[in-house]
């Protein structure tokens, strides 16, 4: 045998065979999941504080999208039972909105309050008023998950105020209503106090243990 096949011999012996292994995909950062219980058990805590808190401080019904309909009239047309016309300046006619709270359905957009599921004053006291005026913008107007915004009954917005499930409850669905507040909290990194922790985990012994899925705002 020459001295090349001799080498090449050698070179050939010494090459090891590659194995391609399929890495997967890590899991989406930006994602919670978790059974309603643990959801609840899983949020900060700390003592609420409204020093400073103004209305004012989260710029809400903006039109992000520029397609002259401010957040709450995209929220109604959204939600809609019965399909909205359109018209110049975001003019609304038609539609029908059913109030979960209440269970009453309204054909007048003036009957229909939009509800900001954590009350801007709660945010506030909850963590929001660490927040950039962006991130308090983006809050007050979240079109990105369903259950931050909710048009429902007016004056039944009214009687909730800035209270949270420690203090109001709607008459109605309060599973449902359970749900979507540990939710909104959990996308926007919102804390509970003792007494709204307490009432969340006694409301939640009624209802079904239904799993949390959250996509993180902030």
């Amino acid at each position: 045998m020459t001295i090349r096949r001799l080498l090449s011999a050698a070179v050939s012996a010494a090459v090891v065979p590659v194995v391609l292994v399929a890495v997967p995909a890590p899991a989406h950062a930006a994602d919670y999941s978790a059974p309603l219980s643990t959801a609840i058990a899983d949020l900060p805590g700390a003592t609420e504080d409204r020093t400073g808190y103004s209305r004012d401080l989260f710029n809400h019904w903006v039109d992000a999208d520029g397609d002259g309909c401010s957040t709450r009239n995209e929220v109604l047309i959204e939600e809609a039972d019965d399909p909205v016309t359109v018209g110049s300046g975001c003019s609304l006619s038609g539609g029908r909105w059913y109030s979960y709270y209440d269970g009453e359905s309204w054909t007048a957009t003036g009957d229909v309050d939009i509800d900001h599921m954590v009350p801007l004053a709660e945010a506030w006291d909850s963590g929001a008023s660490g927040w950039s005026s962006a991130d308090r913008e983006s809050y007050a107007n979240d079109l990105d998950d369903r259950r931050t915004l909710v048009g429902v009954t007016d004056s039944v917005n009214q009687a909730k105020g800035d209270q949270d499930p420690a203090e109001w409850l709607p008459e109605l669905q309060q599973c449902r209503y359970l749900e979507e507040w540990v939710a909104v909290k959990h996308r926007w990194g919102l804390a509970v106090d003792t007494a709204e922790r307490s009432a969340l985990t006694s409301l939640a012994s009624g209802c079904s243990d239904v799993t949390i899925t959250v996509t993180l705002a902030r």
